[in-house]
């Protein structure tokens, strides 16, 4: 009897409870559209000794407007523009109060648009050949800047970094090497066969450093992006670390620690076997360089999990590995690799041979985050003051979650006033990891909130609050009729009566 009764109650639980909610499924949306970064980015690049400022007008156009690119096949939205600084008069000076100033410029023009910035400094994106061992013909001396003018324009630029950190998606470390990319470098042990064919532990060191001043440049909300694995490897672990060292685990991630803030990019993605050297060890004080490209990659899809990352094609050589599946793996491998962003120029005939091999456009949808509303269990009405509880299922279906800490809020408009009342969901959307989200949580209303009816909706405005009432800084839901391009909301196609 005990039993019977337990099961009359649970019943009349679940039909009182199904007669108190609704249940709401939502349509998938196959468009390609822009959301804060991800996706391809736009390169531009100016040199300080011959100073060009972005243009707005065409900041704002990428943003807001489909971009077809000379060269390139596809058209793209663009929410990311790559920003390279050479600083080729600043070689053995400090940087210039007008160069800052120009800097500034920059990134004022950059938050009227829209966009944001994957951000690099270097000395030089010139090389030249003669008669020397290297393989590429790219000879010494190569240009970069010295290790204490380096460290003194990191300190020069982190005022700057930090004002404007909202709009700087992901910084690369740069400034180390040829292009900023820490390989052709007069300064910090270069590892080729005209050098030491090794990076030795001293300049290891002067690397780490160097890293480290350049994280704390930074607000601990953004992270700084290396060029090779063996990179952070060997500032996690010191000069001695071993390819085979541990990723960071999910207890470490997203903790703003120096080894959560370290992210990768990579610059030769599926260029050659190894990526032209972004899989190799380059030895220390005690090994020599050697071949470490599967032990390395397996490292690269651990790590990349947890840390943004992003790059570019550099040559379509490696084929038909770099070309769409099945005869080739670049999209597994960008899905593996949890890539966020890529280079929409560069290599243009690697990306044009995704658009002729037919992966484009899934590509494109799939960089980074896809955010889509599978289904919610939603109340028809609730009494101010009073606990109701909220229900969402969500499935991330893009290649890596977002890198940027942000909040997820549940908005009531009243439909009446408008009048708009936000509650943030006690959840992270940096583990948002590629697959099914679920998230069920208890809210209350103030008691004093007018009673009329309110629509229902999710906003997942910028982390940043100078960014939070711009639309274009919001996450859009991959799901038919539920974005307000005006606002940055995502409507629930749902109105509730609060009592």
């Amino acid at each position: 009897m005990k039993k019977l009764i337990a099961l009359i109650v649970t019943v009349f639980s679940v039909l009182q409870l199904t007669a108190q909610t609704v249940k709401i499924f939502y349509k998938e949306s196959q468009e390609d559209f822009a959301n804060p970064e991800r996706g391809f980015y736009f390169p531009t690049g100016t040199k300080a000794s011959d100073f060009q400022l972005l243009d707005s007008q065409r900041m704002s156009r990428f943003r807001y407007h489909l971009q077809a690119i000379d060269g390139v096949a596809s058209p793209v939205n663009i929410s990311l523009v790559y920003r390279g600084y050479e600083l080729d008069i600043f070689k053995d000076k400090p940087l210039s109060d007008v160069f800052l100033q120009s800097l500034q410029k920059d990134f004022d023009i950059i938050r009227s648009t829209g966009l944001k910035l994957v951000l690099r400094f270097a000395y030089t994106n010139a090389t030249h050949g003669g008669d020397c061992k290297d393989e590429y013909k790219i000879c010494p001396p190569y240009g970069d800047a010295p290790v204490h003018i380096v460290m003194q324009h990191v300190q020069q630029l982190k005022p700057l970094l930090r004002k404007n950190a909202d709009v700087i998606a992901v910084l690369q470390q740069g400034f180390i090497g040829i292009w900023g990319e820490n390989y052709f470098t007069d300064h910090f042990g270069y590892a080729g066969l005209d050098g030491t064919g090794r990076i030795l532990d001293s300049s290891w060191q002067h690397r780490n450093t160097f890293l480290k001043a350049l994280l704390d440049a930074m607000p601990k909300d953004r992270m700084v992006q290396v060029r090779t694995p063996q990179i952070k490897q060997r500032f996690v672990y010191g000069p001695g670390a071993a390819t085979n060292s541990a990723a960071i685990t999910a207890k470490e991630a997203f903790t703003q620690s120096d080894k959560a803030r370290t992210g990768l990019h990579n610059d030769c993605f599926l260029a050659s076997e190894d990526d032209y050297g972004t899989f190799y060890d380059y030895g220390n004080s005690v090994s020599k360089r050697d071949t470490a490209n599967i032990v390395l990659r397996k490292y690269f899809e651990a790590e990349s999990r947890y840390v943004a990352v992003g790059g570019e094609t550099c040559d379509d050589a490696y084929s038909p590995q770099n070309d769409c599946e099945p005869a080739g793996h670049a999209e597994s491998e960008m899905k593996r690799m949890h890539y966020s962003y890529l280079n929409a120029l560069y290599n243009t005939k690697v990306n044009n041979d995704w658009d002729s091999g037919g992966c484009m456009k899934n590509i494109k949808r799939k960089l980074g985050y896809r955010l889509l509303l599978r289904s919610t269990v939603l109340p028809k009405k609730i009494t101010a003051g009073k606990k109701f509880t909220i229900t969402l299922r969500l499935e991330n279906t893009g290649y890596a979650s977002p890198f940027n800490p942000r909040p997820v809020q549940l908005i009531l408009r009243n439909k009446k006033t408008r009048q708009v009342i936000a509650l943030n969901f006690n959840t992270s959307v940096q583990k948002w990891f590629t697959g099914k989200i679920y998230l069920q949580q208890p809210f209350i209303l103030p008691a004093a909130t007018a009673k009329g009816e309110y629509e229902l909706l999710i906003s997942m405005p910028d982390g940043y609050k100078s960014l939070q009432s711009n639309p274009a800084y919001s996450i859009r839901l991959a799901n038919e009729d539920v974005w307000e391009e005006t606002t940055g909301y995502n409507y629930l196609l749902h109105n509730l009566h609060v009592q």
